[in-house]
């Protein structure tokens, strides 16, 4: 049962087939809503959205892991729903044609926090009609990959978490990119949290070619932090100063791509801006009580880190890892209002 101050949770265990089968059976309801607010939000019709998925994307993740295809397939027979409508959920953003969010993210690491040990995580921006149909997904394979911890969307197999290695995924939107054909993001994402470390997930990214922008922000068990910015065109590792912190909005910083940035997201700059300052300002004592914090400021508002509207999009949750611990501490609703609760990976 779903508490109002808190995300379902849902729990999966098995095969591949098993965990799709078991993800849909529990969420079904909520997978025909997130359909339905992906029509509303593309403005595309569920056939077109699904004949996109199924023409675009199909070849791509079946290459890119039959096992999270196989997963697809769980999902449909256990949410009684089609296998395109299934797929549409992993492909959601691309199938539609849209680019959102206005997320803050971090990782920090070593002198920066209080016991030198990892904490990353972020601020989720989004419309908060997402809200509703969002859920944390615990899928426990049985098949000798990691249990990993998930916040994404009923129906939606990869999005930003943990896994039981320490490895960490959060994420913003980035802008000003000319999408091409290309894996989606979704299932990318999935198998980053497959992964053991920082330097895996980087390979990772750089074997395949995406179909949109998204920057990512990786840390794992052994203190390891990285940004990486990309692009259908590429990916650029950005590297912050100091080097114990990673830090991150919505638009292009690396070296790279920087010279692409239109401002399309104009409060992007000041948040980062806003985030580097609360960070300095706490160098060396960082904890998960200073994030919260942090990530409930109102500087800039409507547009701060702590978002309240601009552009459309509220802060709809947020998320603080311990990888040394093995903990992600949730939290549903704006970061000045919200609730937070603890989950062991």
């Amino acid at each position: 049962m779903m508490a109002a101050n808190t995300f379902a949770y849902i729990e999966v265990c098995g095969s591949a087939y098993e965990l799709g089968y078991q993800h849909g059976a529990q969420a079904a309801a909520m997978i025909e809503r997130y359909l339905l607010l992906t029509e509303r939000i593309t403005k595309m019709s569920r056939d077109r959205l699904c004949r996109n998925a199924l023409a675009f994307f199909l070849p791509l993740i079946e290459r890119f892991s039959p096992a999270y295809l196989e997963e697809v397939r769980g999902l449909a027979a256990g949410a009684q729903i089609s296998f395109e409508e299934a797929l549409l959920c992993q492909t959601r953003a691309e199938a539609g044609y849209t680019v959102e969010g206005g997320c803050s993210a971090f990782a920090l690491t070593g002198e920066a926090t209080a016991d030198h040990q990892t904490l990353a995580g972020q601020n989720q921006d989004l419309q908060p009609e997402y809200s509703d149909v969002a859920i944390l997904l615990h899928v426990k394979p049985s098949d000798g990959r990691p249990r990993a911890l998930m916040f994404t969307f009923a129906g939606q197999l990869g999005f930003v978490g943990m896994n039981q290695l320490g490895m960490c995924l959060f994420a913003n939107a980035l802008y000003d990119a000319r999408w091409q054909l290309g894996l989606p993001k979704y299932p990318m994402m999935r198998l980053l949290l497959e992964q053991q470390t920082v330097q895996a997930a980087i390979h990772l990214l750089t074997q395949y070619r995406l179909c949109s922008a998204n920057n990512l922000m990786l840390a794992d068990g052994q203190g390891n932090l990285a940004d990486v910015e990309e692009r259908p065109d590429g990916v650029a590792i950005f590297q912050d100063e100091p080097p114990q912190r990673r830090l991150h909005t919505n638009h292009y910083v690396s070296d790279k791509f920087k010279a692409l940035e239109t401002n399309s997201l104009p409060d992007s700059c000041p948040r980062l801006d806003r985030m580097r300052t609360l960070v300095q300002e706490n160098w060396g004592s960082v904890t998960v009580a200073v994030l919260q914090a942090i990530l409930a400021d109102h500087a800039n508002d409507p547009g701060g880190i702590c978002r309240h509207g601009a552009a459309g999009l509220h802060t709809i949750s947020g998320y603080i890892a311990e990888p040394a611990q093995g903990v992600l501490h949730v939290r549903r609703g704006h970061g000045c209002l919200g609730t937070w609760q603890t989950y062991a990976v």
